[in-house]
């Protein structure tokens, strides 16, 4: 196996709630809803940098495509890390997600090993970490 991923999947409870969170609230790029004319091929797709695409799909969805049975969403199994190129941009950040709706689960701050990050959840629960960390350089802002 090659070490490269292509998509992240994020199993939802609304999809269009989703849709908007990401797209109307955090800015991602998206054609919105496609697959609706299949049974469980609902699915959104938003285009990332380096050719990466994060896939919102409905849980319930993803429990029947991959045939493992739905059970409860637990936000500690994995986050998903966002890196910016200044304490300021985390901050720019987490309050964008705070105001369409995520939920700050932990205020950005000084980390233990000199960056500066936070936490927040979307609607669905999923954790996303806003971190600057000083020995990595990002081209743009946030």
């Amino acid at each position: 196996m090659k070490p490269r991923i292509k998509v992240i999947t994020l199993g939802v409870d609304d999809l269009e709630r989703s849709l908007r969170f990401y797209r109307d609230g955090l800015g991602l790029e998206t054609e919105g809803i496609i697959g609706t004319e299949f049974e469980h091929g609902a699915v959104v797709f938003f285009d990332l940098e380096g050719g990466l695409k994060l896939a919102l799909f409905p849980r319930k969805s993803l429990a029947h495509d991959s045939t493992v049975p739905l059970g409860p969403p637990s936000a500690t199994e994995l986050s998903i890390g966002h890196n910016v190129g200044s304490k300021k941009a985390v901050d720019t950040v987490m309050e964008q997600a705070r105001r369409c709706g995520a939920t700050i689960v932990k205020q950005a701050q000084d980390t233990f090993w000199g960056g500066y990050g936070g936490y927040f959840q979307d609607p669905d629960g999923h954790l996303w970490e806003i971190v600057w960390n000083p020995q990595w350089v990002v081209e743009d802002e946030a």
